[in-house]
């Protein structure tokens, strides 16, 4: 039977016949309505995130099937640690501690994409998406946390698959949460600090020596092009007006003669 196929990303639970799945069905003939509440069921359990879906259609009756893939591993691990989104400066700044539960429930859903051939191999895997995001596992970062995973520590909750987790332990894991946030806010206002007080200490200095202490201080670059002048432009001291500071009044026009 001739069967066309149309793949698409969608949000959990919340799929409509707006672009692009309603002007790719349309000329198919089925009733798109119909597609979209199937959809829509089949990823209820995704809310919040981006689902691949595949519909076949049968041109001969006009019969559908839909197939529904996983969303990224990143995806399902911000969902269990419910947080939008990961850190922006992961090696520092940690924003979420999940518990090994939560590493072998998203491991069993991406079973089909991951290369490891056991489940503790997978679980490794998952390990390895959460040191890029910022995320601890049981208070450890990824390094220690595949070390603890090879030393058999995690042994019975994967060998028993347990993927469940009490409120308590939920409730714990929102308070670390909360102080992972305290602790990188409070990170943030001492460097910022530190960062001002290295500019002001080199008023008068070329932008490059400035920005080099700056590095030397391990100061990010976005922090650095926002409290320095942009490129070109003359260093604190000199022409311009040091960061923060108000713009320097125009100079005079010639007198005409």
């Amino acid at each position: 039977m001739a069967t066309e196929s149309i793949k698409v990303m969608v949000e959990g639970g919340k799929a409509t016949a707006a672009p692009p799945l309603g002007p790719a069905l349309g000329p198919m003939g089925v009733n798109i309505g119909q597609v979209i509440a199937a959809i829509n069921q089949k990823t209820a359990s995704f809310k919040g995130m981006q689902v691949p879906v595949e519909v076949k259609v049968n041109k001969s009756n006009k019969s559908f099937e839909i197939e529904v893939g996983t969303p990224p591993a990143s995806a399902l691990l911000k969902k269990e640690a419910n947080i939008e989104k990961g850190s922006g400066n992961p090696k520092e700044d940690k924003v979420a501690d999940v518990l090994i539960e939560q590493i072998i429930k998203v491991a069993k859903m991406k079973e089909g994409k991951l290369l490891g051939k056991t489940l503790k191999d997978r679980v490794k895997e998952i390990i390895g998406t959460c040191d890029s995001m910022g995320f601890l596992v049981e208070g450890k970062n990824a390094r220690e946390a595949i070390q603890l995973v090879n030393q058999g520590k995690f042994d019975s909750e994967i060998k028993a698959e347990k993927t469940e987790l009490t409120a308590e332990e939920k409730s714990k894991l929102e308070e670390e949460k909360a102080r992972l946030a305290a602790d990188i806010e409070k990170r943030k206002a001492e460097i910022d600090k530190l960062a001002k007080e290295i500019i002001a200490s080199m008023a008068g200095k070329e932008r490059a020596a400035i920005k080099a202490k700056l590095k030397e201080a391990k100061i990010q670059d976005a922090l650095i092009k926002e409290l320095l002048p942009v490129e070109g432009a003359a260093a604190p001291g000199k022409d311009a007006a040091a960061p923060g500071a108000a713009p320097a009044a125009a100079k005079e026009a010639p007198a005409k003669k």
